[in-house]
């Protein structure tokens, strides 16, 4: 319980200061994201549970990534995540998981996930803010990447790319449960008013 107290105590600090940062009230981040008000006072109180979808439009709209809204203080010049030291983000109903592993710094960051699909379980994702580029590079398996529509296979030892902001849904295909490792590159700085 603890360590959940201090992961929302960081991800209230967080939101609180990219919203000052990028000079919006709570009521412009939530028409911005497309959050309430009343789930933005809760997060920066550090109560409530967000969910995944929620933290992406937050991380999108403030120009961050996810993971800049959940860390704590640095830790140091070389920092070295394993993968069951990080909680999952989206967990799908029969197995899959995607888990942020962590995101690079500098003007332009660079998120780093470890995903795994189940056959047939798939994770849709909505559109992400203009220059957002994901990248997934499948170790294991093999995968359908839907982007606006059309459906791409890509099997272990391939990588494919695109521009994230359109629909996009990643699916698990074959016997296996499918492992990818997948990079969204993010745009610098907060998005400019719709």
């Amino acid at each position: 319980m603890a360590e959940t107290d201090t992961a929302l105590r960081s991800l209230a600090h967080n939101v609180r200061a990219a919203r000052t940062r990028a000079g919006l009230s709570l009521d412009e981040l939530g028409r911005r994201a497309q959050v309430s008000k009343g789930a933005l006072v809760g997060l920066e109180k550090a109560q409530g549970n967000p969910n995944f979808a929620t933290l992406v439009r937050l991380a999108d709209t403030l120009g961050i990534s996810v993971s800049a809204l959940m860390e704590g203080p640095a830790e140091g010049r070389v920092r070295v995540v394993t993968a069951d030291a990080v909680a999952p983000l989206w967990t799908g109903a029969q197995g899959s998981e995607a888990r942020l592993m962590l995101t690079t710094s500098g003007p332009a960051p660079v998120e780093v996930w470890r995903w795994r699909l189940e056959p047939d379980e798939e994770y849709p994702s909505h559109p992400h803010q203009a220059g957002v580029v994901e990248t997934v590079s499948v170790t294991s398996g093999r995968m359908t990447l839907v982007v606006d529509g059309a459906e791409h296979r890509v099997e272990a030892g391939q990588t494919a790319t695109f521009d994230a902001d359109a629909p996009h849904t990643y699916r698990g295909v074959g016997p296996d449960a499918c492992h990818l490792i997948m990079t969204v590159h993010l745009p610098p700085g907060p998005v400019s008013a719709a």
